[in-house]
């Protein structure tokens, strides 16, 4: 546990605003179908619920942007072993997530260790922890000035490998390289199973474009920095943003905008969108005198602890799901005999989302009320 360090305001309502919307999808009720919005595209397409998680690696570029001054004051092996530590334990905390509650009832009802061969290897957080290791050793030993550049190479080097190495289709589940290079390297039973459909949309190659994200993240952060939030500061971020997401839609007919294989256009068009949602953040986050407006409050409380609360949120469901009342499980119980009868359909769906997210948010507000900020 660190002190909390003032920042932009903004960054920190982004950073809230993301954690707040991605415990939402996360946990849609049982008994409905959410609400379009609130579910991801099929494959190819976008929808708001899509944003989320590129949204949440430009926030930790952003985070980057402040711990960069940290860097400079340490030597190379310092900043290697800082950099591949906090990589290490976001990666352990994800796989163990998965992994929880490290148990599983068996065919005959019994209670099993849940076997390591049966768990899934990358995710959310083991993305997170990849792109934060590669992005920081990009900020400390390549000069500000090349990581256009890198950014850049990433993509259209993206694009290559799976055109090269696709089969059929390259971008279709069938024929991506993705796949077969996850099943090659980890084996079925250590991937994402939807549905009987064997595909990690957090696998090991399409973590390269995700990269860009956080770089992109990063270079937005030192430029609010640098330029004070200025009025021309915003204008050529919103500009920026704009560009982004034309080039994103021009290159859609060669490279499909896609969340889970990560398409070097889905990169361009979560950056481009989170550049006009960011100046938007600074201009009305604060009033004339510079003070946080009251409503930020709600999100930078989520802002400040942003890794913790995504992990009590997850193991949360897991828990709900895990334990039973009656014959259902408690999560099933809540929805299918409490909020569906009082609400019906997606809305009853949205309500438990709602109310969900709202309970990990009070143990958000106590840790701040505390002056307590968990830092890996």
């Amino acid at each position: 546990m660190k002190e909390y360090h003032n920042r932009y305001t903004a960054l920190d309502v982004f950073r809230g605003l993301t954690i707040c919307f991605m415990i939402i999808v996360n946990s849609p009720g049982a008994g409905a179908v959410p609400y379009a919005p609130l579910s991801h595209a099929v494959w190819h397409g976008f929808t708001p619920t899509d944003l989320v998680f590129p949204s949440f690696l430009f926030a930790v570029g952003n985070a980057l942007s402040f711990s960069e001054r940290k860097f400079n004051a340490m030597t190379t092996g310092k900043v290697f072993a800082t950099i591949f530590k906090r990589a290490l334990i976001i990666f352990l905390l994800g796989f163990l997530m998965y992994w929880f509650p490290f148990f599983k009832v068996s065919e005959q009802g019994g209670i099993i260790p849940f076997p390591f061969s049966e768990t899934r290897v990358f995710g959310v957080l083991q993305r997170i922890a990849l792109c934060y290791l590669c992005a920081a050793l990009f900020v400390r030993f390549v000069h500000r000035r090349y990581l256009w550049w890198i950014g850049a190479l990433l993509l259209l080097a993206y694009w290559a490998i799976l055109v090269i190495f696709g089969t059929g289709d390259p971008f279709s589940l069938a024929g991506n390289a993705i796949a077969k290079l996850d099943l090659w390297l980890l084996g079925a039973r250590h991937l994402y199973h939807d549905h009987g459909v064997i595909f990690d949309p957090e696998g090991l190659l399409s973590t390269l474009p995700a990269i860009v994200n956080v770089l992109a993240g990063y270079l937005t952060g030192h430029y609010l920095q640098k330029k004070a939030s200025s009025a021309e500061c915003l204008k050529r971020l919103v500009l920026f943003g704009v560009l982004a997401i034309v080039l994103a839609l021009c290159w859609n007919p060669w490279f499909p905008i896609n969340k889970k294989i990560w398409s070097s256009t889905f990169v361009l068009l979560t950056v481009g969108i989170d550049l006009l949602i960011l100046p938007l953040l600074v201009l009305v986050s604060e009033n004339a005198a510079n003070q946080p407006r009251i409503w930020t409050r709600f999100f930078t409380i989520l802002g400040k602890n942003p890794l913790f609360i995504y992990l009590l949120s997850e193991i949360g469901l897991v828990s709900l799901g895990t334990f039973p009342i009656g014959r259902r499980s408690c999560y099933e119980w809540i929805n299918l005999d409490v909020i569906q009868p009082l609400l019906p359909g997606s809305a009853g769906s949205l309500l438990f989302a709602l109310l969900f997210m709202f309970s990990c948010w009070l143990v958000g507000w106590f840790l701040d009320k505390k002056g307590i900020y968990i830092r890996v």
